[in-house]
């Protein structure tokens, strides 16, 4: 994404109303759909692994929906990247704050998989709960690099920490009251990864959630944001009981079923498009060639 394409954005953002916005979004995951032949294949795979009880029209259609959905959220975030603290308030609204209440101050973890929504939930609830904590991929393309540095940051002073400054960082400022948005739901490798079943298929997954959550005494107060007809909702869960339970591989299972749970919900709005079975154990073909 290059400057002519930010300055379009932001001149979409400055002229449309969320309403428009959101109706531009969904025509553009439409072409994308057609033009973006790489990812679709992706996505087609990832479905065909995750929901082999469907036929490949349905899993087409729901692929199709899925760009929708992504098209949408894409040009809806500009909100969040320029839009007002009372704009940003007006397009996601807020659940189950009774979950998160007792926990403020205190060290928690939201839990906040990779729904199209993620991004813009993450800046909502930075609003409602600033300073947080996150850790994040750098962007390869320098000037959406920084452009997501200061959304996700740009209210209450949050600190964002890459990969590749490793956990210590993180932990401290749990420690210190932050709550942690965390999305460990992608293929980082094996590294710090254990093989557990997400949709039946083994799926190389990172052990950070009970590992953070032990070393900071943390709860875990799952965050899952949703495309509504109006705008978003950033629902928090009741905090789980018993976790981290002592047992990283049970731990691990937990949040993959907790996810899948929540995918089967909302199963066009999950980000599809990432190579989320690329890692496999020793002898086992990759599904992507």
């Amino acid at each position: 994404m290059n400057r002519p394409v930010l300055g379009l954005l932001r001149l979409l953002h400055a002229t449309l109303s969320a309403r428009a916005l959101g109706r531009l979004g969904e025509g553009l995951g439409v072409l994308l759909f057609h033009l973006a032949r790489a990812r679709r294949r992706i996505g087609a795979t990832n479905l065909a692994l995750c929901f082999p009880e469907l036929g490949g029209a349905a899993r087409r259609a729901l692929l199709r929906a899925h760009f929708r959905a992504l098209g949408r959220a894409t040009l809806l975030e500009t909100i969040s990247w320029w839009g007002s603290r009372a704009a940003v308030e007006r397009l996601t609204r807020l659940e189950g704050e009774e979950h998160m209440a007792p926990h403020v101050g205190k060290p928690v973890i939201w839990l906040a998989p990779h729904f199209v929504g993620l991004n813009i939930g993450g800046v909502r609830v930075s609003v409602a709960y600033a300073p947080a904590v996150s850790i994040y991929a750098r962007i390869k393309n320098p000037h959406l690099d920084r452009l997501m540095l200061h959304a996700r940051t740009r209210f209450g002073q949050s600190e964002l920490y890459a990969r590749h400054d490793g956990v210590k960082p993180v932990i401290r400022a749990v420690r210190r009251g932050l709550p942690l948005y965390y999305l460990p739901d992608m293929d980082f490798g094996r590294k710090d990864a254990l093989f557990v079943p997400f949709f039946g298929v083994p799926a190389a997954t990172v052990t950070g959630l009970a590992r953070i959550a032990r070393a900071t005494g943390a709860v875990v107060v799952p965050c899952v944001t949703r495309q509504a007809d109006d705008g978003y909702v950033a629902r928090f869960y009741p905090a789980w009981e018993d976790f981290p339970s002592g047992d990283v591989e049970a731990d691990t299972r937990r949040m993959n079923a907790f996810i899948e749970e929540r995918v089967r919900e909302m199963p066009a709005q999950y980000f599809w498009l990432h190579k989320r079975f690329k890692t496999r154990p020793p002898g086992e073909a990759g599904p992507y060639a």
